[in-house]
């Protein structure tokens, strides 16, 4: 019994930790469920005009609404979408009925769309504020040849296109021709994988006990074949 007590310990201490684990992911999917729908609420809630010094703590995802026109100022920000390819993510000017100067996500463009005029137009948008957090220490700078973009740097764009370093990005538009094919922001794109980590801590757990129960058999049987081992005295 003293050798089956240590590995019956390490077992049993083993499969709690990771038990206690899953059930952690489990919490954890419930609060990041919780979120996500307050965030869709959010996001889906009527549009405000823009206020005039949102901040990114506070108004991410605000719905905004607001009546101007669209400039011929505009940047590419390199992208893809699924099923379509290669593409770009239109950034364009947009001065407000009040004179203000802010940056507009219009949609995905593809590649082959690229060469055509988007001159610029009046319209009613409505969005969403965002800060993306597209770009890393290892994001390039936009290429001086083509003036493609590789990340949706706000501050960096803003000063390109002298606007307030402030991005809506476009759920509808007014405009009779659109340049580009909106992509509303959505909760779906912050992951959520917290159901499939508890089940890996339950799975390493059910391995785990299985090692132990494998290893007392083992200690046990071990035990039985000693006393049949042994030699009679002479």
């Amino acid at each position: 019994m003293r050798r089956l007590f240590w590995p019956l310990i390490l077992g049993l201490v083993g499969c709690g930790i990771l038990v206690a684990l899953g059930i952690w992911q489990l919490q954890r999917l419930a609060w990041k469920e919780e979120m996500l729908a307050q965030i869709d609420a959010a996001i889906l809630a009527p549009p405000v005009p823009v206020p005039l010094h949102p901040t990114a703590e506070g108004d991410r995802y605000l719905p905004v609404t607001a009546v101007g026109r669209f400039t011929d100022k505009e940047i590419l920000v390199l992208s893809s979408r699924q099923g379509e390819g290669p593409g770009y993510r239109v950034i364009t000017a947009f001065v407000t009925a009040d004179g203000r100067r802010i940056l507009v996500d219009r949609g995905f463009l593809p590649e082959m769309e690229r060469g055509i005029p988007r001159p610029g137009v009046e319209a009613t948008i409505t969005g969403n504020l965002q800060w993306p957090r597209d770009s890393d220490s290892y994001t390039p700078p936009p290429d001086a040849k083509t003036g493609i973009w590789f990340a949706r740097d706000v501050p960096a764009m803003a000063e390109q296109l002298e606007t307030e370093p402030l991005l809506v990005v476009l759920r509808t538009s007014t405009e009779m021709t659109p340049a580009a094919e909106p992509v509303p922001v959505g909760a779906e794109g912050i992951p959520n994988n917290h159901l499939q980590y508890a089940v890996t801590w339950f799975l390493l757990a059910v391995v785990w006990a299985g090692m132990t129960g494998y290893l007392l058999w083992r200690i046990t049987r071990e035990n039985h074949r000693k006393p049949a081992q042994r030699k009679p005295a002479r």
